[in-house]
């Protein structure tokens, strides 16, 4: 049961209910985060409410996913209204080919030991699943920004002017309300692609703080009813039509050191993560990027990410800023 979220013309906003190549819209609910807070307040099943209010209006999703007609897909999820009380985040060194990735990166280390990537990413194959209920080893966790650096499929990510890079990083993100009494409640996943800055970080793993508060997309579907265990999918880069580097990936907790829920403790454990009617929105790493390859991406690349199971691939275009940064002044307030 997946659910997409679209925009039309006019700068209104649809939900609707994906069924093969068509969207079935949904009457009475134009955002999904406005469908998942009638489901916690009426304590109603997402299936039954959706029953209630499905429409007989139906769309081409093949023709919107391709970026034709009056509809524009957006990002699978969001606040609908505020920005800021939406937190992206993500948890980095959660797969082994990462770890191995980045370890290449911090090459400053001796070789003979291990570095601080690889430490961490050995303390959660050691303690990052420690069984139902009982709390692990602490992840690497990362903040991208609120839901203003969110874009969905076809949407340009960005190469600011200050960075140093831009890359595909092939993820799953979960998608997370926090209820009226601050309980977490997971509402999906979605196909993520993550986007780094992997020069800065290489520059200094220090740097990876700063590399990592870029935009991202997720989407183009939220997916209520796929399992976090197993997941296939392929990455690819594509110029001017053709693809110019693939490769295969894998993700779940059957392909990571830390478990679902050690990684969900360690980022919900924070008081200020639990304010009521929040939106957080959580990549959970990736086990292979072209940077690692040595590819750079250029301005109008097209960056895919597929995941089986999943829906639709997710598409975004690089675009990079060519202007020199300028000086933000900051102004002192009048005493």
């Amino acid at each position: 049961m997946n659910l997409i979220q679209l925009i039309n013309r006019e700068n209104e906003r649809s939900l609707a209910l994906v069924s093969g190549n068509s969207l079935q819209l949904v009457a009475n609910f134009n955002t999904a985060y406005d469908l998942i807070q009638e489901v916690l307040n009426k304590n109603i099943s997402i299936s039954d409410l959706l029953h209630i209010n499905i429409s007989d209006e139906i769309l081409n999703y093949e023709e919107i996913w391709l970026g034709k007609g009056q509809w524009k897909i957006l990002p699978a999820f969001d606040h609908p209204t505020d920005v800021n009380k939406c937190m992206v985040s993500g948890t980095g060194l959660t797969h082994k080919a990462s770890a191995l990735n980045r370890d290449k990166m911090n090459d400053a280390a001796k070789k003979e030991s291990e570095t601080d990537s690889m430490k961490m990413y050995f303390m959660g194959e050691k303690e990052g699943k420690p069984g139902v209920g009982n709390i692990g080893v602490q992840p690497e966790w990362f903040y991208k920004g609120n839901g203003s650096v969110l874009r969905a499929h076809n949407d340009y990510l960005d190469v600011p002017d200050y960075a140093l890079d831009g890359g595909e990083e092939p993820e799953i993100a979960g998608i997370y309300v926090i209820d009226k009494s601050g309980n977490p409640v997971r509402v999906g996943f979605a196909t993520g692609n993550e986007f780094s800055d992997h020069v800065m970080e290489k520059m200094n793993y220090l740097y990876l703080a700063p590399s990592k508060i870029r935009t991202c997309s997720i989407g183009p579907e939220l997916v209520l009813d796929e399992t976090f265990q197993n997941l296939k999918g392929k990455v690819g880069i594509i110029e001017n039509g053709k693809t110019i580097w693939e490769k295969e990936v894998k993700t779940g907790e059957e392909n990571m050191a830390h478990s679902l829920e050690n990684l969900e403790y360690h980022h919900f454990k924070y008081e200020n993560h639990r304010q009521p009617g929040q939106v957080h929105i959580h990549f959970f790493g990736t086990g292979a990027f072209s940077f690692g390859d040595g590819i750079k991406i250029k301005s109008g690349n097209q960056m895919k990410v597929e995941w089986e199971g999943m829906g639709k691939a997710l598409i975004n275009p690089s675009r990079i800023t060519n202007s020199s940064p300028q000086m933000i002044e900051v102004k002192s307030l009048t005493i």
